[in-house]
């Protein structure tokens, strides 16, 4: 390879600095985005009814459709909520399924049972991605037009416009009013004109869309005739004949009085106090959030002149503010991390030509990785950024060991003419590098196959971190490339005698290191003692380290705002909840460090099943510097409860709320309790949510009852109703138009159809004694109250009625405030086992901590795994049982350094720390692999053999060490929103490191020393 490199120099040059261009271009075009693109194993199901008891929901539509998808292949988990006329399902699939083609399979499976099902039942099938959160919130206020007119304006004008823009998948419109025609009518009028409701909806309904009614050929011309009686303005509606004889005709405006009002709606949303409304945008998959959204903002501002000026446009949501602070904040973590290693090689180097070459390295390698992401389709996001910066370290060490070892190999030829010039002859430092290959291709390797079992990996975790694995594993794989290939040929330009010259001065001053190392080196010659107490010791406080943590599940992060979920109380009426709910917003106003708001009533940001007395906040916070986004929202929590006491309240940041929606278990703590009976089901979950409330840290407890409100419920009497000429069916058709009203024509108004609703009086509808005096029309020509042949009784709530994989089931759950997952998931089994649950009824635990354990087992699985590979790899190089025990042996100590770093400083053990405890094995072989590059293996091994290779590959060691500290430094103390996802993994990388240092110098040569001695000894014996 040296004779080849040395021949092709500059073809090879070139070669790699296309690349890097090429990378770099790719860097200016590759997609931006919170989340890497992830396919979701879940699909939702959304079923509407009309209006229909729970109890009846569940039988006649929820266990069909159950048992309908329970069909589908790879189905893993059904998840039902029943309520009035509505039914939410949450459907699972194993990891790696084609969702494209489960979504196709259950839409197929309904449409076959559909006509099984209640007439009138639709139907929604949605996969759960990322993008099923808005990446942008657009908020319509105006003090000029109304509701109606605003939103008329968002779905005329906006929508259209900002749906064309490349990127946008959907532009959802929430709140507003829709214009419609009231034809209320008058029960007294209708008697006295001898007409009845079904003559005024055939009158209306008659007029409907231009229809062809043939063709006629006239002269040379070709004409198509139409009929067209359009209902065009309000008088057309008046207009209407409903009967005509010989009396004269009956006009619609002689019956009922004709009004322009809104669709009846039961949700409402609000902007910073205002009615307003909402505009969602959602991106495409691969989109760009970074400039869609600024495409979006350049587009709102070209139609500004066009715009109303009374219409104001504002944002209460904006995911590209995170993206773009994160990508800030990991490309600031990436330059002061290599300027931090700079200053490193600096010291040590004491030379600014071979500290450039480090830093031309870096880049290329950093480069050359973001033409592979983009290559395979990947975006910069808070994974692969992570990974970037995470490997800056490892990249600026391969570097440094072959620059490293190609100055002292030059240094040490003291009378070497290659000293006395300034340029060297590249066939000799390209020997003198080759050197060094083997090892560092081992040494890479060994980090590299820490990344392969995360390809087998399902699961949250999976999703997540496989783009942080094949980042970390490409960026590892191009640094080799470029320290075997471009390192050398940038020493031969570079360096000169001058530089070598201070690195020979250097050399010199740090012998004087080297010799205090040699002093303190007593673990190798006592190696019976010393590296015994010191094994002893690091495993003791490891172990206490490990029962002493604390655990979660993602890192905290401050995304700048956060979801507030509320629940009225049962029953309460869309009016009363959004009085009580004025009354937060004063709250959520007076906080300082709220910066705006929206909320929705009767519907929720993610979608799904919603009442009219629940409903969510959006709270954007203002930019840092201010309270820690926790305090905020514990801060909001209390004064909402305070202020409104029958309010109940969930907070929970975006992400959080996101990946619970994509996983159907939004809270940390769910205790599942199944049984046959629900009334049994609801008083346990009553008892548990009572005693898990009592455990410090454990706020939000619901015990899973959630009443879908009161209803009133017409017995209606078949005798009389029959004597009168009426059954039951014809009663309900006429209330349902009495009451609710229908639609029963459309107005052309432009290229809008305004629909005409059939209604009658308000006075006869707004109270539920007045329910009596609704007059029914009988088919043997007269009028009769609906009080002779009904009686009307209030019935109690029902609650929703919860199913998981065909069981009856309830929930109880509850979120953490100054607690950990694993600690107050211990207190909950402990209070749960306490309460002696009777028979008959199964206990179960899921939520976040059921994804916690899951994610657990997996990296522990990897962990193994990655151990295991490193095994292999050194047993394939060394061939030497005891080197590579005391390797895998100092490996595996330095995970007890892991440990007691993140006890030290209070990070909890969740699944980003797992990741960096899984690196460190590969980090920590890599250093032990160099170390052993220095020990003659073809002589027997003695303390001073081990110890001179120590004090040889010491600054080597120091500079590769102190190198990825300083450049995970950053990561480690959470500077900017994104970094604070990878700061577990930092820290947990750094005291591995960190104890991996006298692991690798001191005990891990004590322990080889002694496995040889026992190896040796047992081969004399067989001798």
């Amino acid at each position: 390879m040296t004779q080849w490199l040395e021949r092709h120099r500059r073809s090879v040059a070139f070669s790699l600095f296309v690349l890097v261009l090429l990378g770099a271009w790719n860097a200016l075009h590759l997609p931006v985005s919170l989340f890497p693109t992830i396919d979701f194993p879940r699909i939702a199901v959304n079923i509407e009814t009309g209006d229909r008891p729970v109890e009846r929901m569940v039988v006649d539509v929820t266990q069909p459709v159950e048992q309908a998808l329970r069909s589908v292949p790879d189905v893993r988990t059904i998840r039902s909520t029943s309520s009035r006329g509505q039914a939410d399902l949450s459907v699972s699939f194993a990891w790696g399924s084609d969702m494209v083609a489960a979504q196709l399979q259950m839409e197929s499976a309904l449409n076959r049972i559909l006509v099984d099902l209640p007439v009138g039942t639709r139907f929604q099938v949605r996969r759960m991605d990322p993008t099923v959160f808005p990446v942008l919130g657009l908020t319509l206020r105006s003090r000029a037009h109304d509701l109606a007119g605003l939103r008329r304006f968002a779905v005329e004008k906006l929508q259209p416009v900002l749906g064309a823009i490349p990127g946008v998948a959907q532009v959802e419109v929430l709140g507003g009013e829709q214009a419609e025609y009231h034809v209320t009518v008058d029960p007294a009028r209708l008697l006295a004109a001898g007409v009845t409701l079904d003559d005024v909806m055939r009158a209306v309904g008659s007029r409907g869309a231009p229809t062809a009614v043939g063709r006629l050929e006239d002269r040379r011309r070709l004409l198509l005739v139409s009929t067209d009686a359009r209902l065009q303005t309000r008088d057309d509606v008046a207009s209407l004949v409903v009967r005509a004889d010989t009396r004269g005709a009956v006009r619609v405006r002689d019956v009922a009085q004709i009004s322009l009002g809104s669709v009846p709606s039961w949700a409402r949303v609000t902007a910073g106090g205002d009615d307003a409304v909402l505009i969602n945008l959602r991106q495409s998959r691969g989109a760009n959030v970074v400039a869609l959204v600024a495409t979006v903002r350049d587009q709102l501002k070209n139609m500004r002149a066009s715009m109303p000026r009374d219409i104001t446009v504002g944002t209460y949501y904006d995911q590209s503010e995170l993206v773009a602070a994160s990508g800030t904040s990991v490309r600031d973590a990436i330059l002061i991390g290599a300027a931090l290693s700079a200053l490193v090689l600096l010291y040590f180097l004491r030379s600014l030509r071979l500290t450039l070459i480090v830093a031309i390295a870096l880049p290329s390698a950093l480069l050359t990785t973001v033409l592979l992401l983009g290559s395979l389709h990947m975006s910069f996001n808070i994974m692969t950024l992570g990974g970037l910066a995470a490997a800056v370290g490892l990249i600026v060490d391969d570097a440094v060991v072959v620059i490293e070892h190609m100055v002292r190999r030059l240094t040490e030829a003291a009378e070497s003419p290659l000293t006395q010039r300034r340029e060297h002859s590249l066939f000799e430092l390209l020997q003198m590098a080759s050197e060094v290959y083997q090892p560092l291709v081992g040494s890479s390797l060994a980090t590299i196959v820490i990344f392969v079992p995360l390809a087998f990996i399902d699961g949250v975790t999976g999703a997540f971190f496989k783009a942080l694995a094949v980042t970390m594993a490409s960026t590892l794989f191009f640094s080799l490339l470029v320290a075997m290939l471009a390192v050398p040929l940038l020493t031969a330009w570079l360096a000169d005698a001058r530089a070598l010259g201070a690195l020979q001065r250097a050399s010199a001053q740090f012998a004087q290191v080297r010799r205090r190392y040699e002093c303190l080196a007593v673990a190798v010659h006592q190696r019976k003692l010393l590296a015994p107490l010191l094994v002893v010791v690091l495993l003791g406080a490891g172990a206490y380290s490990f029962y002493s943590l604390q655990t979660g599940f993602f890192p905290a992060m401050d995304e700048g705002g956060f979801v507030l979920d509320y629940v009225a109380p049962p029953g309460m009426s869309l009016s009363e909840t959004d009085r009580l709910l004025r009354i937060a917003e004063k709250e959520i106003r007076a906080t300082p460090d709220v910066d705006n708001y929206s909320r929705r009533t009767g519907m929720q940001l993610g979608g799904g099943l919603t009442e009219a007395n629940e409903g969510d906040f959006f709270i954007h916070l203002k930019p840092l510097p201010r309270r820690p986004i926790a305090q905020v929202m514990s801060d909001i929590r209390r004064r909402i409860q305070y202020a409104v006491p029958g309010l109940q309240v969930e907070t929970l940041q975006l992400m959080d709320d996101l990946i619970g929606d994509l996983t159907a278990v939004p809270q940390p703590v769910e205790v599942k309790l199944f049984g046959d009976k629900l009334a049994v089901l609801q008083a346990q979950a009553r008892r548990i949510a009572g005693a898990i409330g009592k455990i410090p840290g454990i706020v939000e407890v619901q015990d899973g009852t959630r009443i879908s409100g009161d209803g009133i419920e017409l017995r209606i009497d078949s005798e009389r109703a029959a004597i009168e000429g009426l059954d039951a069916a014809a009663v309900s058709a006429q209330l349902r138009t009495l009451i609710e009203g229908g639609v029963i024509g459309q107005v052309q108004s432009g290229a809008r159809l305004i629909g005409i609703r059939l209604q009658a009086p308000a006075a006869q509808r707004d109270r539920i004694e007045r329910l009596g005096e609704i007059r029914l029309h009988s088919p043997r020509g007269y009028d009769l109250p609906l009080s002779r042949i009904a009686e009307a009784r209030v019935i109690a709530g029902q609650p929703q009625i919860s199913r998981e994989n065909l069981a009856q089931m309830v929930a109880v759950t509850a979120r953490l405030e100054g607690s950990d997952l694993g600690t107050a998931m211990a207190a909950v089994r402990r209070s749960v086992r306490a309460l002696a649950v009777p028979a008959g009824v199964r206990v179960d635990y899921g939520g976040l901590w059921a994804e916690q354990q899951k994610s657990f087992t997996d990296l522990a699985a990897v962990l193994c795994a990655g151990v295991l590979l490193v095994t292999a790899l050194l047993l394939y190089l060394y061939e030497r049982i005891a080197v590579v025990a005391a390797i895998v042996a100092t490996v595996l100590l330095s995970m007890a350094a892991v440990l007691i770093g993140l006890r030290v400083t209070s990070t909890p053990l969740d699944i980003s720390s797992l990741m960096g405890m899984t690196m460190i094995v590969g980090m920590v072989t890599e250093i032990a692999v160099f170390y052993f590059a220095e020990v003659p293996m073809s002589a027997r091994p003695d303390a001073a053999a081990l110890v001179h290779a120590g004090a040889m590959r010491l600054r080597p060691i120091l500079m590769t060490t102190l190198i990825a500290v300083f450049a995970l430094l950053p990561l480690a103390l959470g500077i900017g929103a994104g970094s604070a996802m990878q700061t577990p993994l930092a820290i947990a990388i750094i005291s591995g490191l960190v104890g991996a240092l006298p692991l690798v110098l001191l005990v891990m040569p004590a322990l080889f020393l002694s496995l040889a001695d026992v190896t040796t000894a047992r081969l004399d014996g067989r001798a």
